[in-house]
């Protein structure tokens, strides 16, 4: 309840997250920072734990917004050269994208204390490991007993009622898959071949009648939450929070869930690269990750952060190892490689 009455407190001052940076802009902010989240629950939390605790150590000000993580979003602020953006957490195959485009300066890992600081997943060229969560299946337990999957999800004639899915190929076409029997170790191998693309696509083609589009983590759990369908797919974040918050009894599917590493990077030309490492090694401190996770089950990707976790919260986190193991990991480098066109094929698909 503290982090919701945070949100709406921003949103008074502010109108919207987004709209914060340019009321606040000017020259008394001209050693400040501008950083791009999510999602504004996780920003709420970030700002909470990571940013208005950094301004008032390092009288550095942090301003933050939100982005809409589209790949069309990103090209037009960062690939333009002018985003006003210092610092922007971002999906892993957005971040490989930019990194390739020379869009994000190249981590200088020495600055924050090594590579060592990290756990595998989250190191990358132009990325510093931000957290871990996961797409999952997420219903009503007052509407649905037992544990729903991804099979059942598509068997709307056992379980009548809507379905919900994000607008986008990504994470559709695995959980596609997944439903028509495909191994989580098969599914990009499978994705990668002209047989096993259409085979996703029919597969969605037997769901589409009956699919709610969501497009925020918000939308997702408004949509559970009104009724408007039975099951969806959501980001856990958003599953557990109208838990805490609304007092929902949703329920989350571990299972084939669809683990995500976003990151931290930095625009080239940003002009404020110092104070954005500053930033960077204060929020890459384990006992800050792990504080994070008491407001938001957004998992930890410095060593050491999942340990401090309560039981509770463990059992809330995506980084945990029992729920790792039983989810599958989205493939960056495939997305980074297939996101363009692989969207532009399924907004067509929508269209038909």
């Amino acid at each position: 309840m503290m982090l919701r009455r945070l949100i709406r407190r921003t949103a008074r001052l502010c109108g919207l997250l987004a709209a914060c940076a340019p009321a606040l802009a000017g020259p008394a902010l001209a050693r400040g920072l501008t950083v791009a989240t999510r999602d504004g629950l996780l920003g709420a939390a970030m700002r909470q734990v990571y940013f208005d605790p950094f301004t008032k150590d390092t009288a550095i000000p942090v301003v933050s917004l939100t982005w809409d993580g589209r790949l069309a979003t990103l090209q037009a602020k960062i690939g333009g050269g002018d985003a006003g953006w210092d610092l922007v957490q971002m999906p892993g195959e957005e971040t490989l994208i930019g990194c390739t485009r020379g869009w994000l300066q190249k981590i200088d890992w020495v600055r924050l204390g090594g590579k060592s600081r990290y756990e595998d997943r989250g190191v990358s060229d132009c990325g510093v490991g931000a957290g871990v969560f996961a797409y999952v299946l997420a219903w009503d337990r007052d509407k649905f007993q037992g544990m729903p999957t991804w099979a059942d999800f598509w068997d709307v004639a056992k379980y009548p009622g809507k379905r919900g899915l994000r607008r986008g190929a990504k994470t559709n076409l695995e959980i596609a898959l997944l439903a028509d029997g495909v191994a989580p170790s098969d599914i990009y191998r499978t994705l990668a071949t002209k047989d096993g693309l259409e085979r996703a696509f029919r597969k969605l083609d037997q769901l589409k009648p009956y699919v709610v589009w969501w497009q925020t983590p918000a939308e997702a759990a408004h949509i559970l939450g009104s009724g408007e369908v039975l099951m969806t797919s959501a980001p856990n974040i958003r599953i557990t929070d109208a838990n805490r918050a609304e007092h929902r009894n949703f329920g989350i599917q571990w299972k084939q869930s669809l683990s995500e590493v976003s990151f931290w990077a930095i625009p080239k030309g940003n002009g404020a690269t110092d104070a954005a490492y500053s930033l960077l090694g204060f929020v890459g401190e384990p006992q800050r990750e792990a504080a994070l996770q008491a407001l938001v089950p957004y998992g930890g990707l410095a060593k050491g952060a999942n340990a401090r976790l309560s039981q509770e919260q463990k059992a809330i986190s995506p980084a945990t190892q029992a729920h790792l193991q039983e989810s599958m990991p989205i493939d960056q480098t495939f997305w980074r490689d297939n996101l363009a066109k692989l969207d532009e094929r399924f907004e067509a698909w929508l269209e038909k």
